[in-house]
């Protein structure tokens, strides 16, 4: 059931009367190597220059970034400890509501 199904094989030779092509290989022919001096590989890529300028640009970002990441994180701890403390106080309040009920009775 789970084994693949392949379509059948032809085993006659193709009829388009045709000859297949045959490629031969050009030899190698050897080369001499020299090792009298050394050469260093030259980079592709650009090299990044920084000024005094974009210096203090990148400074300036990264300081606004770390700032905003600080406020975002601060605000939501600031959230879950308020939430924290209403939770608090709703389970004060209806804890003496339950026992004022039990009081009266």
């Amino acid at each position: 059931m789970f084994t693949p199904k392949y379509p059948p094989q032809d085993t006659a030779p193709p009829t388009t009367g045709t000859t297949p092509t045959v490629h031969t290989p050009a030899p190698i022919q050897p080369t001499q190597i020299t090792t009298s001096a050394s050469v260093v590989p030259v980079s592709t890529r650009p090299t990044v220059q920084l000024t005094p300028g974009s210096a203090l640009a990148l400074a300036a970002g990264g300081g606004a970034v770390v700032l905003v990441v600080g406020a975002v994180l601060v605000s939501l701890l600031l959230a879950v400890a308020i939430t924290g403390v209403s939770v608090a106080v709703v389970a004060v309040v209806l804890r003496l509501l339950i026992k004022d009920l039990h009081n009266h009775r």
